[in-house]
């Protein structure tokens, strides 16, 4: 009688590790055929899915997903709140301008280059910041872009200044240059953010992401256990600037130039609110979140030059004339009433009807002190 029990939940068992990797991977498919799709969504969408404004809009939501997922690893497995992570999307995006335009080479030696670059800049920045934790952690990251911005608009002659940096098209491939290749922007937009959940979604199953949950719950007791905490947030801190810049090469293809607010605060607040909207410490959640926020951002302002906004009274038209303050509003929404985030909240629902335990701070340190301990044991 206990087999015949045991069986069929081990069965159950697999199949539930396995759904979520069989649903993405069918997710990818169904986003990669979208461009040969006739969809419509009147209202979230400009117009079919195979038109070039709805690419151009869906690819720039994967290019913020991808940055909002680099930088729930940096907050929500490594617990770093950074106000400078937008530095190494700017350092992507600059990088790979001026690897094309002053020093000559092809795109894809171009990417390489501007990836070593966010790598160095990130090592550098990483290292000094490193030495702080908390509140002066993130001054300390402010400081960075800030500098980092300021550099960006003096240097008018390297990066164009205020009026930002045009890509190079001489040396991009034809099939990567111009309105009628939306199509193939699209598909490499998909890929980076394939690429990026997957880096993302090693480093939280891996060792090292089990020891940087652990040390952004207690630290103490990490180096109690004789490991090295500095080092293993200062990796997280690496990878995610990694992908950030990988991100803002893509950002760079596909607007074909960037601008200083591409290095500012300002760009990290935005997706900081994106984490935060989606769900701290959910992979899906950073995808949702960004892609939601990008969606709301560019219908809201559409939204905003209406005939029939204008027609309202002021005290209606003045705040919905303004998609900032429509997304303010949203934001102190969430957090108000879904304090987990559209995730956060979705994983404590599916929990309480399976009779689970929600994913409490606790509960997570529970956990991550199980991964945690086990290699140490054996090793000892």
């Amino acid at each position: 009688m206990t087999v015949t029990t045991g069986v069929p939940t081990l069965v159950r068992g697999r199949a539930g590790r396995y759904l979520p990797f069989v649903a993405g991977a069918v997710l990818v498919v169904f986003m990669a055929l979208l461009p040969l799709l006739n969809i419509s969504i009147p209202g979230i969408l400009p117009g079919a899915t195979y038109t070039p404004g709805t690419l151009a809009l869906l690819s720039l939501c994967m290019v913020f997903a991808a940055l909002a997922l680099s930088y729930n690893l940096l907050l929500g497995t490594g617990g770093m709140l950074s106000f400078g992570h937008a530095l190494y999307f700017g350092a992507g995006a600059y990088g790979l301008g001026i690897a094309l335009q002053y020093l000559g080479v092809p795109l894809w030696p171009g990417v390489i280059i501007a990836l070593v670059g966010g790598l160095a800049i990130a090592l550098f920045t990483g290292a000094i910041s490193m030495r702080v934790s908390g509140i002066p952690f993130a001054m300390v990251t402010l400081a960075f872009a800030q500098a980092g911005s300021v550099l960006v608009r003096r240097n008018q002659q390297i990066t164009g200044g205020e009026e930002g940096m045009r890509l190079p098209t001489a040396q991009v491939p034809e099939w990567l240059v111009g309105v009628v290749n939306t199509r193939n922007l699209y598909w490499v937009t998909l890929a980076v953010l394939v690429i990026v959940y997957l880096v993302v979604l090693w480093v939280d199953r891996s060792r090292l992401g089990h020891l940087a949950q652990a040390t952004r719950e207690n630290e103490l007791r990490v180096q109690v256990l004789g490991l090295s905490p500095y080092r293993a947030k200062l990796t997280v801190f690496v990878v995610a600037a990694l992908c950030a810049s990988l991100a803002g090469v893509a950002y760079m293809l596909l607007q074909s130039g960037t601008q200083p607010s591409s290095v500012g605060a300002d760009l990290t607040i935005t997706v900081l609110v994106m984490v935060v909207l989606g769900g701290v410490g959910f992979r899906w959640g950073a995808i949702v979140g960004g892609v939601l926020y990008t969606i709301l951002d560019q219908r809201l302002t559409v939204l905003a030059r209406a005939d029939w906004i204008h027609a309202l009274p002021d005290v209606l038209r003045i705040p919905l004339s303004e998609p900032l303050f429509i997304l303010g509003a949203l934001f102190i929404l969430v957090v108000m009433f879904l304090p987990g985030g559209i995730a956060g909240t979705v994983d404590t629902w599916v929990r309480r009807r399976r009779g689970e335990r929600t994913r409490s701070p606790l509960r997570q340190l529970a956990d991550v002190d199980e991964k945690l301990d086990e290699p140490v044991e054996v090793k000892l």
